[in-house]
């Protein structure tokens, strides 16, 4: 199972974001989506799981939550925004990983077990960071996180 995450897009669907998560069977976004158009762009690939960043503030980002879980593949994914916020245990609730974003800066770090993903920032470059989404893939009952460079 290959599922795309994508964090800090800021109304900004690039296609070589598009291309990234291209054969995705979730996509897991981290927040800060910027504009609705984002979501049903994604969609378009496959399911969307998306939380609320302190940017989507918009009355159509009512809807968002600010955490929520999914199931992928007998694995177990919680989602936030920004990990300052993470007021659980995930090992304890019992994640297999934790997807966030915010920093805009990518991430792949275990921690008790649990994998701690960010996917980077998928809009607007900012500062000297670089453009980069997410792919976890699920094999053999493992994650295998990768962060994809896309400009």
């Amino acid at each position: 199972m290959k599922i795309g995450v994508i964090s800090d897009t800021h109304g900004l669907v690039r296609t070589q974001a598009c291309e990234a998560l291209e054969g995705s069977e979730w996509i897991l976004h981290a927040g800060d989506v910027g504009d609705e158009d984002v979501l049903r762009e994604l969609e378009k690939i496959a399911p969307v799981v998306a939380v609320r960043g302190n940017v989507d503030t918009a009355l159509w980002a009512r809807r968002l939550p600010a955490t929520e879980v999914a199931e992928c593949g007998a694995k177990s994914f919680y989602i936030l925004h920004r990990l300052a916020d993470l007021d659980l245990s995930p090992r304890a609730a019992g994640f297999d990983a934790l997807i966030y974003g915010h920093s805009h800066q990518p991430a792949i770090e275990w921690r008790d077990g649990v994998l701690f993903f960010n996917p980077g920032s998928a809009g607007p470059r900012r500062f000297s960071l670089p453009v980069t989404v997410g792919r976890i893939e699920i094999a053999n009952g493992e994650l295998r996180p990768e962060i994809v460079p896309i400009l």
